[in-house]
């Protein structure tokens, strides 16, 4: 199956693991390679939206913290650091291969706003008419509370996947994606390639994985069921290497496959 093939608009959500070395500075070896896959994809029609983790890591690494933040004052310094930091090195490689960039700040409100809400949208569907890739981040500088805050970049991106109104939505992981148990500690762990009813098995998923990680595997799942509600597939790909993505353009079947309902 060709997921790719009636796919003209496309979310991408990267997490901080595998934006950051173990060190929690940026790889941007990676990065690049991932700018890289992205240009050509949009080169070949496709429109773009990137939810990007990694403000934070960006902002530590920035002024020497020397630890990574623990307190919601920390953090939220970090990231109003790191975010323009974030957004400088985006910039300058989508520019290397002639794309241009936008950014974009949300919180939760925007949601439940209906005029915001619908400036949202519009902004969003402005930016991709002019062929512009949004980058997109949770505002966390000034996000504290259920009201304002999506919990993540993986319930982030399921809602941009929804106001875009996207075909398809990709999450980026350091897993190659859902197993039937814990592959950090069964060496047995079985990849499930494909998930049609997701309530079956969220109570068997594990939080996140590394201290510089907001997510693991019980917010992609509460993603999935956001967006395949709303007649929008997800996949949970290992973004170790973006190339992966020409897997599933060419066709191919990996990570994992969450159906759409609709």
């Amino acid at each position: 199956m060709n997921y790719f093939r009636d796919s003209r608009r496309m979310v991408v959500k990267v997490g901080t693991s595998t934006l950051t070395h173990s060190t929690g500075h940026l790889n941007l070896r990676r990065i690049e390679k991932l700018v890289k896959v992205l240009s050509d994809l949009h080169n070949s029609g496709m429109q773009i939206v990137l939810v990007s983790s990694g403000a934070v890591s960006a902002g530590v690494a920035k002024v020497g913290f020397g630890k990574f933040p623990t307190s919601p004052e920390e953090k939220q310094a970090m990231a109003a650091i790191g975010q323009s930091e974030l957004m400088k090195i985006y910039d300058r490689f989508f520019s290397d291969y002639g794309h241009t960039v936008a950014q974009v700040l949300m919180t939760k409100e925007v949601l439940t706003t209906p005029e915001r809400r619908a400036a949202a949208e519009n902004t969003f569907e402005r930016l991709l008419q002019m062929r512009c890739v949004p980058i997109v981040n949770e505002n966390d500088s000034v996000s504290t509370d259920e009201l304002t805050k999506f919990g993540g970049n993986d319930i982030l991106s399921a809602y941009v996947a929804k106001l875009c109104k996207a075909d398809l939505l990709l999450n980026l992981s350091d897993v190659d994606g859902l197993y039937d148990s814990d592959p950090r500690t069964n060496p047995d762990a079985s990849l499930i390639s494909r998930v049609e009813n997701i309530d079956a098995i969220m109570s068997g998923a594990g939080d996140a994985g590394t201290e510089r990680g907001t997510g693991g595997m019980i917010a992609k799942l509460k993603a999935a069921k956001i967006v395949t509600e709303d007649g929008i597939p997800m996949f949970i790909l290992n973004g170790h290497d973006p190339e992966i993505l020409y897997a599933l353009m060419d066709g191919g079947h990996v990570g994992t496959y969450f159906t759409a309902k609709k």
